[in-house]
């Protein structure tokens, strides 16, 4: 088994390598930002640790990534920034909170994500922050008035004058032209002890945070039952989020829009699809300590005749039903009808065969080439409904002694929905290649 890892999320709260001081063996990324948890493999016992992510530039990270990857048996513990406010959020959940801005969320003291945002310039220089927390300012102003360096009159002057003002223009020059002289000493020692790092708040909980992990050790957490249902997020979110990538200004793709151009348009898409689910079956009998063939009869209820009812016949071609025998055909049937039963997801085994193939970067260029074609004809071409894309895109695969239940299952739809639902995308593609003149079918 892999050792377990430490990944923390940081930028302008701490810096890459004040975190590798606290924490050596610790993997630091970016500020997280949404689907940045979902773009990693996680294995149980691993630990996240959420600093700072993003808040304007991109959309922030979400609560149910974070619960699939609690979920995954992984350790997330948030503190000093986002990480606080989400940690706050989802303590029922099984997230962790550690440090005082967390505190301050959890009981309430304080409720806005603006209290930790700040401007701070690009990863290459270091994430430089050009504004002040408002929760630094809250904590500073306290800390001053415990130890007299700040009246605290002046204190709650600061305090009101920079929430008043929008994260992004929370600057000390902007600060400080919204109060009255009086109060311009106190926001200089302010300036001077957060920008010391005395009392500067959220990186003090970044090192708490760090610490705690360093002293605890890289190691599973204790099992958790949540207060509240984890609903998480579904498999299909979560291999769309997993591999997600643009390809151009404004596209993306996933790994699934590129299975879904090798059913559509590759014509030795359906072997490929028998032999991995097969090998998939194969893995899950054996599992049981069962043969294939008992294994699949018995998921299918059948006792091995040779007659089959006629709910499942319609699974076969006039010829596979004429010719297989026995075991093929129940081997064929647990392949075909597996969409609909929906078990095991089917779909991270075969990505992985398709990954492997030479023709993998041609269906990529395929959704590409799709989605290009999508934006030249618009708004010339009406893209029909799901379900007549669907049985128009059947005439491609129809032959004699086929069927569209056949065909839709040789390529993994559970039926003319969702391939209706796959098809709309590339139904621009389709017409521009030529469709209806049989060449759907070829590489």
């Amino acid at each position: 088994m892999s050792t377990p890892r430490v990944v923390v999320y940081a930028g302008p709260t701490i810096s890459a390598a004040d975190v590798r001081a606290a924490l050596p063996e610790a993997e630091v990324r970016p500020p997280a930002g949404r689907g940045d948890l979902l773009a990693d493999q996680w294995q149980p016992g691993d630990v996240v640790v959420v600093i700072d992510g993003y808040f304007r530039e991109r959309r922030s990270v979400g609560h149910k990534e974070i619960l699939q990857v609690l979920t995954e048996g992984v350790d997330v513990v948030g503190a000093a920034s986002m990480g606080a406010l989400r940690a706050a959020e989802l303590v029922p959940c099984g997230m962790r909170g550690l440090g005082a801005v967390y505190e301050m969320y959890a009981s309430g003291e304080i409720d806005g994500d603006d209290e930790v945002g700040v401007l701070h310039g690009p990863a290459e220089m270091g994430y430089p922050a050009q504004t002040v927390a408002l929760v630094n300012l809250r904590y500073g102003c306290k800390e001053g008035a415990e130890t007299e360096l700040i009246p605290a009159e002046a204190g709650q002057r600061i305090v009101a004058a920079a929430a008043a003002l929008p994260f992004t223009h929370r600057g000390w020059k902007d600060i400080e032209r919204s109060l009255d002289e009086q109060d311009h000493d106190a926001l200089r020692t302010l300036e001077e002890m957060i920008g010391s790092g005395v009392w500067d708040v959220k990186r003090l909980d970044a090192m708490t945070a760090l610490r705690a992990i360093a002293r605890r050790g890289a190691v599973a957490p204790a099992p958790f039952t949540a207060e509240v249902p984890v609903t998480g997020i579904s498999r299909t979110q979560s291999l769309i989020r997993r591999t997600r990538r643009e390809h151009a200004p404004g596209r993306s793709m996933s790994d699934l829009d590129v299975l879904d151009a090798a059913r559509l348009f590759d014509a030795d898409y359906p072997a490929l699809h028998e032999s991995v689910l097969t090998g998939v079956l194969e893995d899950l009998a054996a599992a049981r300590g069962m043969t294939f063939e008992a294994y699949a009869l018995a998921k299918l209820g059948l006792d091995g005749s040779a007659q089959l009812p006629d709910p499942l016949a319609r699974w076969f071609t006039e010829s596979e039903a004429a010719e297989l025998t026995v075991a093929d055909r129940t081997r064929l049937l647990m392949v075909r009808v597996w969409p609909v039963w929906r078990s095991v997801d089917w779909r991270p085994a075969v990505l992985a065969r398709l990954r492997e193939s030479e023709h993998w970067n041609e269906w990529c260029e395929l959704v590409v080439r799709a989605d290009e074609a999508t934006e030249q004809a618009r708004p010339r071409l009406v893209v029909p409904p799901p379900a007549m894309c669907a049985k128009l895109f059947l005439r491609h695969w129809q032959r004699r002694d086929t069927s569209p239940e056949v065909e839709t299952a040789r390529r993994g739809f559970a039926g003319l929905d969702e391939l209706g639902g796959a098809v709309t995308r590339f139904f621009a593609y389709d017409v521009r290649r030529g469709r209806g003149r049989g060449t759907a079918g070829a590489r």
